[in-house]
C-alpha cells in the first residue's frame, strides 16, 4: 500500500495536487516500477477539479471513474473503518497520539487483507448494476 499523508487543514485542488506530487507519484514508482496501474479516488471536489484532471492526464494516470456516493464500493473506505476501530480501541489523548496510532496501524494493515477487500469490488459492483447505476450508499 502507498505512504500515508496527514493533511492538516482544508484541501483544495492546488494542495491536493501538492500530494500528488510529493507522496502518490513516488509511492506509484515504489509499487507498480512503471508498470500500468489504475489510480482511484472518490469525486470530491478537489479530486474533480479540472486543474488536478489535467495535472493527471499529463503525466498519462488513468483514474478509475468511480460512482458518487458509494463510498461502499472503495476498498480503501473498508480500511478506514478498521482503521478507525483500532484507533478508537487505544484511545488517543491528543492529536499527535491519534496521527501516531492511524499511521502505526496503517503500516500494519495485512497485504492479504487489502487484497481481500479488493476482491470484492466486481460483487459491489454488481449492485450498482442491479440499481442501474444508482448509488449504493449517500
Amino acid at each position: 500500500m502507498g505512504s500515508l499523508h496527514i493533511w492538516k487543514g482544508t484541501i483544495n485542488a492546488d494542495s491536493y495536487i501538492q500530494v500528488l506530487e510529493q507522496h502518490m507519484l513516488p509511492s506509484r514508482r515504489c509499487l507498480f516500477q512503471g508498470r500500468p496501474c489504475i489510480f482511484q479516488h472518490d469525486n470530491a471536489r478537489p479530486h474533480t477539479a479540472s486543474i488536478t484532471m489535467s495535472w493527471l492526464h499529463r503525466r498519462r494516470i488513468w483514474v478509475l471513474k468511480w460512482p458518487a456516493c458509494s463510498p461502499d464500493l472503495s476498498p480503501i473506505e473498508n480500511i478506514w473503518r478498521i482503521i478507525k476501530r483500532k484507533v478508537r480501541q487505544r484511545r488517543p489523548k491528543t492529536v499527535e497520539q491519534l496521527e501516531a496510532c492511524i499511521r502505526q496501524d496503517w503500516d500494519n494493515i495485512p497485504i492479504h487483507k487489502l487484497e481481500q477487500h479488493v476482491s470484492l469490488v466486481p460483487r459491489r459492483l454488481q449492485s450498482v448494476i442491479k440499481r442501474r447505476g444508482d448509488a449504493t450508499q449517500c
